[in-house]
């Protein structure tokens, strides 16, 4: 019979350390690694996205990054099958797979497999789109956060398309979209071990911070500022994106912008944690935990 492959997923939120954890752990096992950072797709926007360095591309290879141009189509449905295809040539030739990324509804189509959500009339969807336009994305948070509370804390709030997909179900169903989420799916012909990072809530925000104060020093604004006429693109309105973009538009002061970036990113961070701390089955570490008890703690899971 032959032995199950593994996948070890790497979650946490931002600006934690994930991807040089995934470096390590790729270099241990002498494997490969799948990005599930859905931002990290997209070849025009490097600096915002905190994507790997081509120093840190070439210490082991890498799948999913850069891959798709903004001006592209591309959804988590289309990513889960890439994903698991790719996945599968992997596993002719290596044991153990790496999967990094704080995306977590990307994380899970590939560890659980999406959810399976009701029709529901495309006119409310449209309803939505136009509410939106008239009265701004406050309106459609605030409203969810009626709705369904558990989505507010989980979801990419910040994204007028997650939010509205939601409130869709919300509407359409008369229940919560939350209460489809996590059914049970068909196993995936792996073993998933995930491998979460941590620190204390004020060291993350500090470490957010410090990310933002990089980013600019690396040309996060000259970045933004090529990327102007596409603004209008879904995968652009992101944080690090959307700020500047209110500066260069000259509605915020720039010191303004960068204030809210780092207050958007943290919320971000608190999101992230909330997605997944819903898997009980998480292998939890501190950030600073040495690699080699990491590595220990891992193969001992993957020896049960």
């Amino acid at each position: 019979m032959e032995t199950p492959k593994n996948l070890i997923s790497i979650v946490g939120p931002t600006a934690i350390g994930k991807t040089a954890l995934s470096i390590k752990l790729a270099q241990h096992f002498n494997t490969e690694i799948i990005s599930a950072d859905s931002r990290q797709f997209f070849k025009e926007m490097q600096i915002g996205t905190a994507a790997p360095t081509s120093d840190e591309l070439s210490q082991a290879p890498h799948h999913f990054i850069h891959h798709k141009s903004i001006e592209d189509t591309y959804n988590v449905g289309t990513f889960e099958k890439e994903a698991i295809h790719t996945l599968e040539t992997l596993f002719k030739t290596h044991q153990t797979v790496i999967m990094v990324g704080g995306s977590g509804l990307y994380v899970d189509a590939v560890t659980r497999g999406l959810d399976d959500f009701p029709k529901v009339d495309p006119n409310i969807r449209i309803a939505l789109n136009a509410q939106l336009d008239s009265e701004g994305l406050e309106n459609l948070q605030n409203q969810l956060k009626q709705l369904d509370p558990k989505s507010f804390e989980s979801i990419a709030i910040d994204n007028p398309h997650r939010v509205i997909r939601a409130l869709e179900l919300c509407i359409g169903t008369g229940q919560p979209y939350s209460s489809f989420l996590n059914k049970d799916k068909d196993a995936r012909p792996f073993n998933t071990i995930t491998v979460g990072l941590k620190a204390e809530r004020d060291v993350i925000y500090d470490r957010i911070n410090r990310r933002v104060d990089i980013m600019l020093q690396e040309g996060l604004l000259e970045e933004v500022k090529q990327l102007v006429d596409q603004q209008h693109l879904n995968a652009l309105n992101t944080v690090g994106y959307k700020e500047i973009f209110n500066y260069l538009k000259g509605e915020w002061p720039l010191d303004f912008a960068i204030s809210e970036i780092k207050k958007n990113s943290r919320r971000f961070a608190k999101r992230q944690l909330t997605w997944f701390k819903r898997n009980e089955n998480t292998l939890w570490f501190d950030y600073e935990t040495p690699i080699e008890i990491i590595i220990q703690d891992i193969e001992n899971a993957l020896a049960v």
